[in-house]
């Protein structure tokens, strides 16, 4: 119930962007500008923030088996993504790029948030920290279909892979920041969501979401993402005596809708970005349902 009610918060603010759009408050050019400034400002001060807490061992273990269950359902993801899509087309990267990366950042930190607090969004860092390592390395390969060490120093160079790495250091050396300017930080923080989902909404009122819900192939992707990763990732853990929180904050990362990223990456590398937004705009509109039942599972198989 509590991640459906998030859910539904966040389905009315989507609706606020959708309208915000379609009554030319926002425009193209702004949902890109809007987009840009979540994640590049917004999500990098809130993960500086979610690690102002005193330390604890804890915490820190806590922190470890995040960052490796993190990798294990992002691999978890790529074998499903090359077993299950391989219908040859100009597309197949971009559906086996949205099976894989979540939009762990957009929706991810806002409803684990909601559910888990300080806690939860402190071990998201975690999973955002792979999946920013992975989408600048494995990600790239697949739009490009080559591999680099230049992906690699990208990756390193992301503003949430800096702002971790920063809010890391402080969280183990314990230096707090001033009352003062940690409270300004933190009002910028707290408009991670409202922005995030009305960013969406606005990306959604772009697409003809009827007639791409009329497309079955979308659906193969939204299965994938939506339900058989969280799904996996959730049975490979429960076996785990680990904090339910660090597992259930994973599988819920795993379980968020296609990363906005696939869009972006896209138009970067002259792919089709038409496409990439409808596979975001469908399993974004899904996962509305599949979100408070896979969280559901997953507490079972946690808790059994």
């Amino acid at each position: 119930m509590v991640v459906l009610k998030q859910v539904i918060i966040m389905a009315l603010l989507v609706l606020t962007g959708v309208l915000c759009y379609k009554l030319k408050i926002i425009t193209k050019e702004s949902t890109k500008s809007l987009s840009s400034l979540v994640l590049l400002v917004v999500n990098p001060l809130i993960l500086v923030v979610s690690y102002q807490v005193p330390f604890q061992k804890s915490l820190l273990n806590g922190l470890i088996w995040s960052l490796v269950l993190s990798f294990i359902s992002i691999l978890a993801a790529i074998v499903l993504s090359y077993i299950f899509i391989r219908k040859k087309s100009e597309r197949l990267s971009l559906e086996r790029f949205s099976a894989v990366y979540s939009n762990c950042g957009f929706m991810g930190i806002p409803l684990v948030n909601g559910i888990y607090g300080a806690e939860g969004v402190f071990y998201l860092t975690a999973f955002m920290t792979v999946f920013n390592l992975m989408v600048w390395t494995h990600g790239v390969f697949l739009m490009k279909n080559k591999f680099s060490i230049k992906m690699i120093v990208q990756a390193f160079k992301s503003p949430a892979i800096i702002a971790t790495v920063i809010g890391f250091l402080l969280f183990m050396f314990k230096i707090k920041i001033p009352e003062t300017p940690l409270k300004a930080i933190t009002y910028v923080a707290d408009m991670n969501t409202p922005l995030a989902m009305i960013a969406a909404g606005a990306s959604i009122a772009q697409t003809d979401i009827f007639k791409t819900l009329k497309n079955p192939r979308p659906y193969l992707t939204s299965i994938l993402k939506l339900i058989a990763v969280p799904i996996v990732s959730a049975l490979m853990f429960s076996f785990l005596p680990l904090n339910t929180t660090v597992i259930g904050t994973v599988v819920l990362a795993a379980a968020c809708p296609a990363a906005a990223t696939c869009t972006l990456f896209a138009i970067r590398f002259k792919k089709d970005s038409f496409y990439a937004s409808e596979l975001f705009a469908v399993t974004t509109l899904l996962s509305i349902i599949t979100l408070p039942v896979i969280m559901t599972i997953t507490q079972k198989l946690i808790f059994n």
